[in-house]
């Protein structure tokens, strides 16, 4: 997804009047992850517009077929890509984001840029101190190798399987992997494994600013990638905000919520969210 294609759509949804609403996709996955979503909130009113990561691809194909592109990614990179594009909207958008999509969008939050933010299963900032066990085994198709720091990885079946899809039935999980999955920058994920370890990580949230907004946070009970633990602790962080801060937990949900078969009940939960503030 061009940079140009991108500011095309802000300029769409700036002349729309509509409250526009930004989705922010996480590892392993493309825009495209969120079109269902979008089709949900514009039918509620809103402007969605779903940006691409420096370099995204249009489609799984061809990011599968040129996974070199994604190589080289940082969190701070992205963070700043991202504000850029939201610093270009008339107005403040409501902004949803899963895994290290929802890690941007606390970070762009903490900026003061967002009217309403939700954070779907997000990866851990400086400061939140759980390590769960599942996370670690989930992280290692990356962590265990440290040249994979500048790589693109792609995932297999079955690391997807666990990371990704351990909530729904083996036919949908290759349906998921197969629909969905492309490779993902190192990079991100050794920036979050070594962020309590350095004082100068990108990995940070500013968690205090009066200008955050309305949060939520969103924990899949059964996902291996952020666990409860992670998004609990996140939680507890964000309540040093003056702002709203709410948590929910999905009842048998995996880290594929925003994709898989019960993806409707987690959007609603976010619209419903986003409408009481936005």
């Amino acid at each position: 997804m061009s940079e140009a294609h991108d500011r095309a759509r802000i300029d769409e949804v700036n002349a729309s009047g509509r409250p526009p609403v930004v989705f922010i996709h996480g590892l392993w996955l493309l825009p495209s992850s969120w079109d269902r979503w979008a089709a949900v909130f514009e039918a509620a009113g809103y402007a969605p517009i779903a940006p691409g990561w420096p370099d995204d691809p249009d489609t799984v194909a061809e990011a599968n077929a040129h996974p070199e592109v994604f190589a080289g990614k940082s969190v701070g990179q992205v963070a700043d890509h991202f504000c850029d594009l939201i610093g270009r909207l008339y107005r403040k958008p409501a902004v949803v984001g899963h895994s290290f999509g929802g890690l941007i969008t606390q970070i762009m939050a903490g900026r003061g840029l967002s009217a309403a933010s939700v954070a779907i299963d997000p990866a851990p900032f400086r400061g939140v101190l759980p390590l769960p066990i599942s996370s670690l085994r989930a992280a290692r198709p990356v962590l265990g190798n440290p040249a994979n720091f500048h790589r693109a990885v792609p995932l297999t079946y079955e690391q997807f399987r666990y990371s990704f899809a351990n909530a729904v039935s083996e036919d949908e999980a290759r349906r998921l992997y197969d629909e969905f999955a492309v490779p993902a920058p190192g990079e991100p994920l050794f920036q979050a494994a070594a962020a309590n370890l350095n004082p100068w990580t990108e990995v940070k949230v500013d968690t205090g600013n009066p200008e955050r907004g309305p949060l939520l946070l969103i924990s899949g009970e059964k996902d291996n990638t952020v666990p409860w633990a992670i998004v609990d602790a996140s939680y507890r962080k964000q309540q040093d905000n003056p702002g709203v801060t709410e948590i929910v937990q999905i009842h048998g949900r995996g880290h594929a919520l925003t994709i898989d078969s019960g993806w409707r009940e987690v959007c609603d939960t976010a619209l419903a969210f986003v409408k009481r503030f936005h």
